[in-house]
């Protein structure tokens, strides 16, 4: 980037600005929602358990993404392009939360299965199942960017004010790819339409209408994990289309800012959406909200 470049960046600082303020109502909202869970009996239940852990992978998101963020906007505001120390460990730490966003509900969705499809395999459905299945998907969020964090394939990118993976046509950038998306969404979906098929069997054949309900429940819990998942893919399509734009025309030289716009903005619609998928949740907050209402009200008295 050269001089007159960095001198007119002046309409980027407001950007910056609005991608810290989606950022912060991502940590906020996931503070509260595991608060929420944690502090409900009604909520210690395996089923919320694998929300508890969604909620906690975009609070650790969130977290990695402010600190990239306030690191752009202060050299966006002095004018300079700086590579600090911590640079590559920060993309080191995205690639991580975001996968473990996506396995978080994968995992959500895997258990819904389980649920319906294997009903009397309780060694699937128990807590240490689930704990050992939440811990295998963070260690191996955490391993995989070995492969090209190492290798010398982190670039700092003058225009974005951030390190990336470079963007080529490149092993890394396809193991990445679809190890941290492609992977976990595909087979969230391919969940989804197993499901599916196995309770319309059910609905075919003689079944015992409580487990036809329960069967029920647990597609609709998957059609809003499988809405959830949608929203990411709509929001993340920017950063997708840019990446490929860049591949062909090096014009694109903000385009990870506009796309990061689009991955804040996704996260708070992904809780919203998570909110209002998980009735304990909204019982949860509820109770919360009623227990501060009536300490308010027994102090005024």
């Amino acid at each position: 980037m050269n001089s007159s470049e960095v001198l007119n960046t002046e309409w980027l600082i407001p950007v910056d600005i609005l991608k810290i303020f989606c950022a912060n109502c991502v940590l906020l909202i996931s503070i509260i929602f595991l608060l929420g869970i944690i502090f409900d009996k009604a909520c210690h239940t395996i089923p919320m358990a694998l929300v508890f852990n969604s909620c906690l992978s975009t609070l650790f998101f969130s977290l990695v993404l402010i600190g990239t963020l306030i690191c752009t906007l202060i050299n966006d505001f002095k004018r300079i392009t700086y590579q600090d120390s911590l640079c590559t460990f920060r993309t080191y730490l995205t690639y991580v939360a975001y996968t473990i966003i996506n396995y978080s509900f994968l995992l959500q969705a895997i258990h819904r299965y389980v649920v319906v499809v294997y009903p009397l395999r309780l060694f699937f459905q128990s807590k240490q199942t689930q704990i050992v299945a939440i811990s295998c998907t963070w260690l191996c969020a955490f391993v995989y960017p070995f492969v090209f964090i190492f290798n010398g394939e982190i670039i700092y990118d003058d225009y974005n004010q951030m390190c990336r993976l470079r963007f080529d046509l490149s092993f890394s950038v396809i193991y990445a790819g679809c190890f941290a998306y492609i992977i976990p969404i595909t087979i969230i979906v391919i969940l989804y339409i197993g499901l599916v098929r196995h309770v319309q069997g059910m609905n075919l054949r003689i079944t015992c209408s409580n487990t036809l309900h329960r069967a029920h429940q647990q597609l609709q819990m998957i059609q809003r994990i499988v809405l959830i998942v949608m929203i990411l893919l709509t929001t993340g399509l920017p950063y997708v289309v840019f990446i490929t734009l860049s591949f062909v025309d090096h014009r694109w030289k903000y385009f990870l800012r506009v796309a990061d716009l689009f991955v804040s903005i996704s996260m708070i619609l992904v809780l919203i959406a998570l909110y209002q998928c998980t009735e304990p949740l909204q019982k949860a907050m509820k109770n919360i909200i009623q227990r501060h209402t009536n300490t308010v009200v027994a102090h005024i008295s």
